[in-house]
């Protein structure tokens, strides 16, 4: 597609807010050339769109690749049960789609647990390995902690709440509680209730001076 030039012949043209009956866009490589009438077609190959209307491609600011219809599977299920490999075999033909609809650019808004998976999919499209619209990519969302996605613990198991933050998570935690005895210690009050503050008044330093 590089180096073609097409003439596209359709029955109108929709562009700027007007229709334009008898219009032909003529396109070289991958950019509108000419879009009116009277189109000298020169040397193009000459697609007839008749009884058809044409229009500029279409945007999606908010998109997901990377899911699929939540009628069809629950999202906490494709963050948590669906493969990275799967969800991007999925992507692949999502942009397809996406593409055959109209759409030429996309923004998409997040892997949804899928790392940085989109960059190889716009990576792929920009090489012309598979088809699909002009993206702009965020790969890992940001979000404030505990406020977005599943809570429980039944996820695939290259998720990204690995055994070992699990395992790091129960050794800090038994940490807290072994700084919270040491601090007990010499008072005797090995009875005395574990809690956060008594870990505070022994472990915490205030922030230093600004001035």
């Amino acid at each position: 597609m590089a180096d073609k030039t097409l003439l596209l012949r359709p029955a109108r043209v929709w562009t700027d807010g007007a229709m334009h009956d008898g219009w032909s866009v003529l396109v070289r490589g991958n950019r509108i050339a000419v879009a009116g009438s009277n189109v000298d077609a020169g040397d193009a190959q000459v697609v007839d769109l008749k009884g058809l209307t044409l229009l500029p491609g279409l945007m999606d600011l908010h998109s997901h690749l990377f899911l699929h219809p939540y009628n069809e599977t629950p999202w906490d299920d494709q963050v948590l049960k669906e493969s990275e490999a799967y969800r991007t075999v999925r992507a692949v033909t999502h942009a397809a789609a996406t593409l055959r609809a109209g759409f030429t650019t996309l923004r998409d808004l997040g892997t949804e647990g899928a790392g940085h998976a989109d960059v190889a999919i716009k990576r792929a499209i920009e090489e012309g390995i598979i088809p699909g619209p002009r993206l702009f990519m965020v790969t890992r969302a940001i979000v404030a902690t505990g406020s977005y996605g599943p809570a429980r613990a039944k996820f695939r198991p290259d998720c990204c709440f690995r055994k070992a933050r699990r395992r790091r998570a129960a050794s800090t935690k038994s940490c807290a509680r072994c700084g919270i005895r040491r601090a007990m210690a010499p008072t005797g009050s090995r009875s005395m209730p574990i809690t956060a503050p008594a870990l505070a008044a022994r472990r915490l330093r205030p922030f230093p001076s600004r001035n």
